[in-house]
This record gives C-alpha cells, structure tokens and sequence, in this order.
C-alpha cells in the first residue's frame, strides 16, 4: 500500500456523550460558532471526504483525497479507521463519523483551503451537521454537499445544468416568499467579496442544485468559513462528467475500495 494510503486504527478524539441528549446540547452549543462568510482570499486546494461502516466489525474508514483547484489534479490521498464508540441516530452522525475524518486529516501533507463532504452543513434539524462540525473542530472552510435532503423545504429546480432552489427552514419560512430559482454564475471575484443573503431569505439554509441536466439535484449548505453563493459556485466548478462534485464522488470511489481491505 502506498505511504499516502496508511491507515491507523485509533479511538474517538473526543470523549463520547452518554447520552443523545447531551450530545445534541454540545450540538446547540458548537453551532454558535459556524461562521457564514467567506474565511479565506483564495483557494487553491480542496479536498474531498466521505467515510462508511465497515461490514462485519464496528469500525469505520474514512479516505480524503486533496486536489488542487480549480484544475481539479490529485495531490494526495490518505485513510484512517477508528472504533465505533457512538451508535446510529439520525442527525447525530458527526459523533460516529467525525473521529474518523480528523484522524485522516492529520496525515494530510497538502493541507487543504477549503473541505467538502459528503453530507450536510447547516441544513440540519439543529443547523449543525457533519461537514460544519468537522469544519468548526478543524477550523477550516467546508461545504455539506448531500446526494439526499435531511431537512428542509424546496421547489424543484428547473432542468437546467446550474439551476437552483433555495432551501428552506421548515419553521421560518414560506417557499411563496422566495424567488422559485436561480442561476449562479462562476464568475472571478467572488472570494473577495462574501455574499450574504437578504434579510427577506434569512430563512434559506442551502441550496438545491441541478449540477446537470435530466438528474437528481444535490443539496448543498454551508459547513463552517463560507457563504452560501461561493458554496454552490465552488460545487458547480468541481463538477465535470457527472452530477456529484469530483472531490467527494472520487473519495466515495476510494473508500468503497478501502472497504474490500481487510485488517
């Protein structure tokens, strides 16, 4: 196995909650320090996260693959597995998964500008989920980019390469009070100057986009260091041949081999 596919086995990073009810409160609190403006001038690398079970044991693997961007070349890519130590429960899931993405990220040589993953941001029940909790515990500039809604409400977008809806908090919002679609362009000078939703759309917490035409569209959301609009340009500009982002298409393809591995 090559050094930048070095696995370790280790144990969970932080201490478990006893209970679903003290780690929805570490939830409410970590949450309090997700920022929605663009923490960075520029990026140059970013990198894609996904992790998965490992059938028959309770461990977890998790692969990061590092890029450079905009050009989307391989620079690294690198795993780890971790002891289950917190069980399934829906919109919980950093508490299981997250321990195995920072152990991974401490073996990466290249450090990225800004992370992507495969789940959700602030498009949460709690407006925490994995990729802004990894993106808080990291301090890094993240984006949840999700092949499925977990919360929220929407309109369809048109079938349309770049169409967007807005998604909405189910007990802020009304969709009649927004515009039915957009289209973001991927124009120079958006890391300059962050841009922020009207007051009138405090409401929206991500974004669902058809990155190509005639298929499903994904769900993407701010994770930590971001705004929405740079979120769903950075999303379009990693996508190429398929509807799911290369970053985190490239990392679900690397962990399902890491999986076939036996330890």
């Amino acid at each position: 196995m090559d050094s930048t596919e070095k696995e370790s086995v280790t144990n969970l990073y932080y201490d478990i909650p006893p209970s679903r009810e003290e780690a929805e409160a570490i939830q409410k609190e970590l949450q309090k320090r997700v920022i929605t403006q663009n923490g960075f001038k520029e990026i140059k690398r970013v990198a894609g996260i996904d992790l998965a079970p490992i059938q028959g044991e309770e461990r977890l693997v998790c692969g990061i693959i590092v890029f450079s961007f905009p050009e989307l070349e391989e620079l690294e890519r690198v795993s780890a597995r971790v002891h289950e130590q917190f069980p399934y429960i829906p919109g919980l899931l950093a508490f299981r998964e997250g321990p195995a993405i920072i152990e991974a990220f401490k073996k990466v040589k290249y450090k990225p500008d800004l992370i992507m993953v495969d789940g959700q941001g602030i498009a949460h029940p709690r407006g925490f989920g994995i990729a802004s909790h990894v993106g808080v515990i990291l301090d890094i500039p993240s984006i949840g980019v999700a092949k499925e809604r977990l919360y929220g409400k929407y309109n369809e977008p048109p079938d349309s390469e770049g169409s967007w809806t807005p998604l909405i908090n189910p007990n802020r919002g009304s969709l009649k009070s927004l515009p039915p679609d957009g289209n973001v362009g991927s124009g120079g000078g958006f890391y300059q100057a962050p841009y922020s939703y009207p007051k009138s759309q405090a409401n929206t917490i991500g974004a669902v986009v058809r990155t190509k035409k005639g298929t499903k569209p994904v769900f993407v959301s701010i994770g930590h260091k971001i705004d929405l609009r740079t979120a769903v340009i950075i999303t379009r500009e990693c996508t190429k041949a398929y509807r799911i982002p290369e970053p985190t298409r490239k990392a679900d393809i690397f962990v399902a081999q890491l999986k076939k591995v036996k330890y």
